[in-house]
């Protein structure tokens, strides 16, 4: 699949592979003794176009993720111009956030899933404010292995991060994050991640999201309680390399 206009062509590929992942998650929820219910599947759009986040729209994909807030801003204008008076996507802001981005992100996101500094949630709150809107829910990234590259707070420094999230009332701290190292046994990392969820858990009752698990993985995030898979290559098929 490719990042076509939305003729019925890409409407029928979408519809299709939607479906796909739909019925994968139904089985990882049944294998989990889980609700299906439970799960957002969030659609990572990053450089796929316009159109195909509106199409998903029409055919009921109701979250969508982007990684660069120079890409996703004008995205989602084009998006709304799209789709009109229909509904529209809650999008989430799944990359590594920097904090001169913080003002642009608070406009548009309805989620921001890689707060993993204190200052972040200050800034993010901030603009939030500013932008005079609901609060944005916000996931504490947690590194799983320190590596600075994918970003993330290691486990030990979460509920510090998470207090800083939960101090500011522009936001709703929502839960944990992480993205798998490479070469992690999925089993492993994501059980892991549940650890530290319900460790913050014990500090934060509210904070039950956890945002784990992608394409290749989304069963074993599921088998270890993910409640937000973060889906792009199995629904949109492979990267795009120019926008609409």
């Amino acid at each position: 699949m490719t990042g076509r206009p939305d003729d019925e062509g890409r409407r029928a590929e979408l519809v299709t592979a939607l479906g796909a992942v739909r019925t994968r998650i139904a089985e990882a929820c049944a294998a989990a003794a889980r609700d299906p219910k439970e799960i957002t599947l969030i659609a990572i759009t990053k450089t796929f176009p316009a159109s195909d986040v509106a199409a998903l729209a029409r055919i009921g994909v109701t979250d969508v993720g982007e990684n660069r807030d120079q890409e996703a801003a004008p995205k989602v204008a084009a998006t709304a111009a799209l789709l009109g008076d229909a509904a529209r996507p809650r999008w989430h802001f799944v990359g590594r956030l920097q904090s001169r981005k913080c003002r642009s992100v608070a406009g548009y996101a309805t989620a921001v899933h890689a707060v993993d500094r204190p200052e972040l949630a200050t800034k993010l709150a901030a603009g939030v404010a500013a932008s005079a809107r609901a609060p944005v829910e916000a996931f504490v990234q947690v590194s799983l292995d320190g590596d600075p590259q994918r970003g993330g707070v290691v486990a030990d420094r979460v509920c510090e991060v998470a207090a800083a999230v939960a101090a500011c009332p522009e936001l709703r701290l929502r839960g944990v994050m992480t993205v798998l190292p490479l070469d992690a046994d999925p089993d492993v990392g994501f059980g892991r991640l549940a650890e530290v969820s319900d460790a913050l858990r014990a500090e934060h009752p509210g904070a039950t999201a956890i945002s784990a698990g992608m394409s290749g993985d989304l069963e074993a995030a599921v088998r270890h309680g993910s409640t937000h898979v973060r889906v792009g290559t199995a629904l949109l098929g492979r990267r795009a390399q120019v926008l609409g």
